[in-house]
């Protein structure tokens, strides 16, 4: 059974779960050829306890469009999330969660797959696309930003802040990332 990795992207009101909300979630899982065979998204209502950190509705006023996006169709989160859990059981081969940065993205989906549904198809891990980049390209951590890899890559891809459209651009970064491998790998 191959890989298949699904690159997440989500947008919150805050830095943490469970204080905070996450607002939208996008995946798509891609596989090791950089074929889409599925996609994911949904826009949740807010934790009833969580309350939208300040910093991070100050930065969510310089994109007010992607704000609105953020706040249409909205599902309960036990559903969504539950909805999320079934749509990845329902791929076929090993789940790997990709991110950018994995840490924030998979600390929120993880939590909520816990709370929501009690376990995480992905278990405790997450394959993080600058830390890729950094041991692809032998440079820097902080070096290995996207601009930088698009730059390696000779690629472009766009930011919006909406979530299905961010896992997919990170998803053809990464897969690109993993073409580059494979194309310098000493057996080619």
């Amino acid at each position: 059974m191959a890989e298949l990795y699904i690159s997440t992207d989500i947008e919150t009101d805050g830095p943490i779960p469970g204080k905070h909300s996450m607002l939208s979630l996008g995946s798509a899982a891609f596989t090791p050829n950089s074929d889409i065979i599925s996609t994911f998204t949904c826009n949740l209502k807010r934790l009833p306890s969580a309350t939208p950190h300040p910093v991070t509705m100050e930065w969510w006023d310089n994109y007010p469009d992607a704000w609105l996006a953020t706040r249409s169709n909205l599902i309960e989160p036990v559903d969504g999330i539950t909805n999320y859990f079934n749509w990845l059981s329902g791929l076929p081969g090993r789940l790997v969660f990709v991110g950018y940065p994995a840490a924030f993205d998979f600390m929120f989906v993880y939590w909520y797959l816990i709370n929501f549904v009690g376990k995480s198809p992905f278990a405790h891990s997450a394959l993080d696309i600058k830390s890729y980049a950094m041991a692809t390209f032998k440079t820097e951590y902080r070096k290995s930003s996207k601009v930088n890899i698009e730059k390696y890559l000779k690629i472009s891809t766009n930011h919006t802040h909406l979530a299905l459209e961010d896992a997919i651009q990170q998803g053809k970064l990464f897969c690109s990332l993993l073409k580059y491998n494979e194309y310098q790998s000493p057996e080619n």
